[in-house]
Order: structure tokens, then C-alpha cells, then sequence
């Protein structure tokens, strides 16, 4: 029989045998008196696209906010615990919140590009950042990051014209060339689907499937079919408590938590 010390020591080995992009250990989060999330351990692997689901309310969104700081912009909002970036403390006081930001890319459920040229939309970030040395570069960058993102071909000869006069699909592709401009390593996106139709849906989880080749990603989604078809590992969120987190296929197979089961399939949430 294995004891307490060799079945910790037995875990450590099998997860430093696992490349993981993001380390998060007893995250809790409090807006003011209250308290959103209780002691979740959830980690990011590299080039894996990572599913939070669990019914509104229940901390996944809270979770994937704490993982770039926006929570650090709203009022009263209290995180405790760990969260490493290649081994690097996130909450360090001497991190550089725009520098995180940069690394750890966010795509958010509404399309917002900026009131700016398709252009300016996507060569803000590496301007402001310093990546481009010239504007050949800065040219290279943005049709490197509207490849990456499935536009370059639709908007190649109008990149003068205003983002916001695209689709809603195209603009949310258009977030994601922004977000891929500064080379980021994490990739969060909170529902980038949820206004969109069905085909502009399909490009964006066929996007997601191409990205992983380069990036980390983590997905907040409501769509059980979409958690399904586009991630490699789920965590299941419930009142603010990560309930598991397994490869996929298990968990929409054979999950080890009942409310996992009940939750899948539709009977509350």
C-alpha cells in the first residue's frame, strides 16, 4: 500500500511528465464579501485546447479571467492562491500587467474591434508593444496574424476599411488576428461564439483547431457539441467549485462526478 508521501511524490512525477503551459493551484475568487471560486486546481497544457463548461454562474468565466488578471480591473475583486506562467508567479507584484497581457491573449463573446482600420485593428498591439521594427514588418504581421485567423483572403484588398463593417463572424476573427499579432503563448476566448451563426461558428472551431498547433488555448462555452468537437481536455465547473477535469472523451463518455453526467446531459443548467 502506497503512502500518503509516495502517492504525492507518484503525482508529482506524472505531472512534471506533462508540458503545462499554465500551473493554477487553490484559486479562490472573492468580490468583496463574496466568494466566487473555492481552492480550484486547474492547469493549461501546451497546445491543447482546454474546455470550462458548468451552467451560468458557476465561476468558469471567473476562472478564465483570473488566468490574464482582468479580474484585477474589477472593484472589490479579491484572487488567492497560484497561478504560473512558465513557472513564473502571475500575481507577482513585479509583473507587468500589459506584458501578461500580451503573452496571454483574451477573445471575448462579443466581437469588439476597434472603431479603426482592419489594419490598425491588428497592427496596434505589436506597435505598442515594439515587435515591428518597420512598417515592413508591421505589414508582414498583420497578413501573418489574418492567415492565422482565416481572413486574409476575405479582407486582403480592403485593410483601410473599418473593422466594425464586417460581419459578426469576420469581426470575431478579426479579434483573434489581433489577439495572435503579438505572438501571444495563451490564448483565452469567453464564449467567441455565442453571437455568432452557425457557419460563422464552424470557421471560428475550425480556426481553433489550427491554432493549436502554435498556442494554448482555454474556452469558455455553454455548447456541449462545441466543447466536444473542439477541445482535448474539459473541467466542469459547479456553484464555483471545479467538480473535474479530464480528457474530453471521458468526460462526455464516462465522467467520474454524477453532476458532470446530469450536466451533459441536460437535466439541469
Amino acid at each position: 500500500m502506497l503512502t500518503e508521501t509516495a502517492v504525492e511524490k507518484a503525482l508529482e512525477q506524472k505531472m512534471n511528465a506533462t508540458a503545462y503551459k499554465m500551473v493554477g493551484k487553490t484559486v479562490s475568487v472573492y468580490y468583496g464579501e463574496k466568494r466566487a471560486l473555492f481552492d480550484v486546481n486547474l492547469n493549461v497544457r501546451e497546445n491543447t485546447v482546454t474546455a470550462l463548461i458548468g451552467p451560468s454562474g458557476c465561476g468558469k468565466s471567473t476562472f478564465l479571467r483570473c488566468l490574464n488578471r482582468m479580474n484585477d480591473t474589477i472593484d472589490n475583486c479579491r484572487v488567492t492562491g497560484e497561478i504560473k506562467l512558465d513557472d513564473a508567479d502571475i500575481y507577482d507584484p513585479d509583473i507587468d500587467v500589459v506584458e501578461l497581457r500580451a503573452r496571454v491573449g483574451m477573445v471575448f463573446q462579443k466581437p469588439n474591434p476597434f472603431p479603426k482600420s482592419i489594419y490598425e485593428n491588428v497592427s496596434y498591439g505589436p506597435r505598442i508593444h515594439g515587435i515591428a521594427r518597420s512598417k515592413a514588418d508591421l505589414d508582414q504581421i498583420v497578413e501573418s496574424s489574418l492567415h492565422k485567423a482565416g481572413l486574409w483572403n476575405e479582407v486582403k484588398d480592403r485593410l483601410q476599411e473599418s473593422g466594425t463593417g464586417l460581419s459578426g463572424g469576420q469581426q470575431q476573427r478579426l479579434c483573434i488576428a489581433r489577439a495572435v499579432a503579438v505572438s501571444p503563448e495563451v490564448i483565452l476566448m469567453d464564449e467567441p461564439c455565442s453571437a455568432l451563426d452557425p457557419i460563422a461558428t464552424a470557421k471560428v472551431e475550425e480556426l481553433i483547431h489550427e491554432l493549436r498547433e502554435n498556442f494554448s488555448i482555454v474556452i469558455v462555452t455553454h455548447s456541449m457539441q462545441q466543447a466536444a468537437r473542439v477541445s482535448q481536455r474539459t473541467a466542469m465547473f459547479h456553484l464555483g467549485n471545479l467538480v473535474e477535469e479530464n480528457d474530453t472523451d471521458k468526460m462526455f463518455t464516462n465522467p467520474d462526478d454524477p453532476r458532470t453526467q446530469d450536466y451533459i446531459m441536460g437535466r439541469f443548467g
